[in-house]
């Protein structure tokens, strides 16, 4: 358990090393975590240990992963009523919808972490991850529509060149 341990703290120390992408977690991980809740002694230990393993779901490269970590966030937010363990749900959550594509959810649930600390970093890095995604996406989605319209146009102007040459023979 201790190395699933490490390998944890690990992939989160590279958030808090300035890094620009958002850490990976495996499979691994995620079944020692599965163990920990079982294996729980008590109810405060099965709630860290939940913790534990919704960050790494949402941060999982499996889909369905990060679909079962947002529905375990969801649900348990609603129950806290502390404000940190409120941020940190927000923010799991915003990290799940941002491995989702769902930009737009995890820009307002990192607005709703703000409001509760304003000057938090992680939320800080993560909303300038899904800005800079954002524009990202949104520059290619106007290349190819350029290039789409660009297309059409020789297409057209194809067209009408071999119909007016063939209205001169």
């Amino acid at each position: 358990m201790d190395a699933h341990v490490g390998r944890f703290m690990d992939s989160v120390g590279s958030i808090f090393r300035g890094s620009d992408t958002l850490p990976w977690c495996d499979r691994d991980i995620i079944a020692g975590f599965e163990r920990e809740i079982a294996e729980a002694a008590n109810e405060e230990h099965k709630n860290d240990s939940l913790m534990r393993l919704s960050w790494a779901l949402v941060h999982s490269r499996q889909p369905e992963d990060v679909n079962r970590g947002i529905g375990m966030l969801q649900a348990s937010l609603d129950k806290s009523n502390n404000p940190v363990q409120i941020r940190e749900k927000l923010y799991l959550l915003a990290v799940g919808h941002y491995r989702t594509g769902d930009y737009t959810r995890s820009r307002q649930l990192l607005e709703r972490c703000l409001e509760i600390q304003p000057d938090w970093r992680q939320a800080l890095t993560l909303q300038n991850i899904v800005e800079d995604k954002t524009k990202r996406d949104g520059m290619i989605g106007m290349a190819i529509i350029t290039g789409a319209f660009g297309v059409v146009g020789l297409v057209a102007g194809g067209i009408i060149a071999a119909a007016s040459s063939s209205r001169k023979k």
